[in-house]
């Protein structure tokens, strides 16, 4: 029982490693990410993005449609035209709630660290930061 004890351990740690590691991330955090060239990746709708504008050099990527609706190899293509599979990038919706789900979707598919935007744009414009149309 032992052996399969370690095994058990020692799998769950390759396994982990597998996988991509979603990190939630504060504006404060978001702004030095993309000092540093680390891409963001606006997961709104259309509708969103102009209701509220996005944060300069956003990349839109719509993930859910406006009933809530998604192709996930679809979406998986069009991000790897953006991010290879071991850069890290941002993931922002409206709230945190949406790119939440979507990190934790993405992170079994991608070796990059995944920074997922606490309290989405709603908290980028509540602190006053800038935002352009798209």
């Amino acid at each position: 029982m032992n052996n399969v004890f370690k095994f058990i351990i020692i799998s769950i740690f390759c396994c982990k490693q597998l996988f991509a590691d979603v990190v939630v991330v504060n504006n404060d955090q978001i702004k030095e990410l993309l000092k540093s060239s680390v891409s963001i990746i606006d997961i709104r709708t259309p509708g969103e993005w102009k209701d509220t504008g996005v944060i300069p050099k956003s990349n839109l990527l719509m993930f859910f449609d406006n009933s809530g609706n998604y192709n996930f190899n679809k979406w998986q293509k069009e991000l790897k035209k953006i991010v290879s599979n071991n850069d890290p990038f941002v993931l922002i919706c409206r709230s945190g709630r949406r790119s939440g789900i979507v990190a934790n979707m993405i992170s079994k598919e991608t070796n990059a660290i995944i920074y997922d935007a606490n309290g989405g744009i709603n908290s980028w414009i509540n602190a006053n930061l800038k935002v352009i149309k798209p």
